[in-house]
């Protein structure tokens, strides 16, 4: 009777493991473009140009489908840092028809040449605090032996690659880059010099140059918000990246496991300690999600 009983019970166990998973419940069956934010202004920002808007919430989380510029869409906030991003992209891959994600936000810039108000759209995004934080010795730092990076530190810490999984994929792969879709790229490349850009704030405090559309370069994210002249300057030598945010490379991550087109337009609200005053954000925040706002649309208009 002992035996009777343990083999129906781990016969029951292992038909509770093999079981598929239930599939998640479609909260709209409609086809649609991701767009996607970070901050709530920027959220607003673009809702006000959806049309036919419907509210759907799940896990207190508001995803609204609509039409925007033409296109069918889904908005939704991913909420700041990295977690967050992953969390809700996933949750829209698996409630939502989605065709492609859209990132449209604010970002800290990291390469010289760039101004707050431009607008970057990045061709690869990389998570540069993925990393081992390495041990001291006498002043020097080393990772265990056991353990390698392609890349120099900064300090103790030393970026490293993330272990992916994707469909059809015989195991985990380590990868640093994810690609933005090339699709989507050359769309933005053919309205990178259609959009004007704004150069004031609402409150009358102007730049000193008109912004500009860059299309290409490297993107790097992480769950710290950077205001560091000398990371900075390791984050550009290291990566050659234009600009830094808190959410494109772990959406492009997700987007990337999924097999799911993906970009991101990033308008830089502060240069991310590379200011000669105290951190822009609080006087460009606005102008920023606005600029990348408007760079977003145009771009949903042009999309085949």
């Amino acid at each position: 009777m002992k035996f009777a009983c343990l083999l129906l019970s781990t016969m029951a166990l292992s038909a509770a493991f093999s079981a598929p998973a239930a599939a998640a419940e479609q909260l709209d069956d409609k086809p649609r473009i991701a767009v996607m934010s970070a901050f709530e202004p920027e959220w607003k920002t673009l809702l006000t140009q959806v049309s036919d808007a419907q509210e759907h919430v799940l896990n207190g989380r508001r995803f609204v489908t609509g039409s925007m510029a033409g296109k069918d869409v889904v908005l939704f906030l991913s909420g700041v840092s990295m977690v967050n991003a992953a969390m809700t992209t996933q949750q829209a891959l698996d409630h939502f028809d989605i065709t492609s994600i859209v990132f449209s936000g604010i970002a800290g810039g990291v390469d010289p040449s760039l101004s707050v108000g431009d607008v970057v759209v990045s061709d690869q995004w990389g998570q540069y605090l993925e990393a081992i934080f390495a041990r001291e010795s006498e002043g020097t730092f080393a990772i265990p032996p056991f353990l390698d990076t392609q890349f120099p530190n900064f300090g103790m810490i030393y970026p490293n690659e993330s272990e992916v999984v994707r469909d059809g994929s015989a195991e985990p792969e380590d990868r640093f880059w994810f690609p933005v879709d090339g699709k989507l790229l050359e769309t933005a490349r053919q309205v990178a010099s259609e959009v004007t850009l704004a150069k004031c704030a609402s409150e009358g405090r102007c730049l000193s140059t008109q912004p500009k559309v860059l299309v290409g370069g490297n993107g790097v994210s992480g769950p710290a918000f950077v205001d560091n002249a000398a990371f900075r300057e390791f984050t550009f030598d290291t990566f050659q990246a234009k600009v830094l945010d808190m959410e494109s490379a772990a959406t492009a991550h997700v987007a990337y496991s999924n097999g799911v087109p993906f970009i991101a337009f990033r308008s830089l609200s502060d240069l991310a300690g590379g200011g000669e005053g105290e951190n822009e954000m609080g006087t460009f925040f606005a102008l920023a999600s606005e600029n990348s706002a408007k760079v977003v649309q145009a771009f949903l208009a042009a999309l085949p």
